[in-house]
């Protein structure tokens, strides 16, 4: 019976450094060209502002910076993915965004537990689909509010 419930799982793939990650695509609102991005004073490294999307005002938050993976400059292939979480809309800068696909939900595996690697925090699994492995970050833990709020009132 639980097989029937929830077999496939959505997945938007990208791209941070040479690992691929993914996000579920029910979270996407959109995936965008990197604009004009405003900084904000006073905020965390990896928060690099904000942008004006079709009217509203969306934060935008480096990935790879969050990561604590090396920061890179922009080139044609960066893009800037949109989510909702909770009532909360950002933008993520990746790499590139790969593909959308389908993958069984049986295929996840618990993150491993490695020690010294910054990004562990924020994996809520790992899929192997053929030779390819993908992260699956947890955004909340990306959102995470009360380290942004916390972090702004130190700086």
């Amino acid at each position: 019976m639980a097989d029937t419930l929830a077999a496939d799982i959505k997945l938007i793939v990208f791209q941070l450094k040479d690992k691929e990650y993914a996000i579920p695509v029910n979270h996407v609102q959109g995936i965008e060209k990197v604009e004009h991005i405003t900084r904000v004073p006073r905020t965390e490294k990896f928060i690099k502002g904000v942008i004006n999307l079709r009217g509203v005002i969306t934060p935008i938050i480096d990935l790879r910076s969050r990561f604590g993976i090396e920061e890179e400059n922009f080139t044609d292939s960066t893009r800037v993915i949109i989510v909702s979480v909770n009532d909360l809309e950002v933008g993520f800068i990746v790499d590139l965004a790969n593909d959308v696909i389908d993958i069984p939900v049986a295929s996840i595996e618990p993150p491993p537990e490695v020690v010294g690697v910054k990004e562990v925090e924020y994996i809520n699994g790992v899929a192997k689909i053929g030779k390819r492995l993908l992260i699956l970050i947890d955004l909340e833990m990306i959102l995470d509010t009360e380290s942004f709020s916390s972090s702004r009132n130190e700086g």
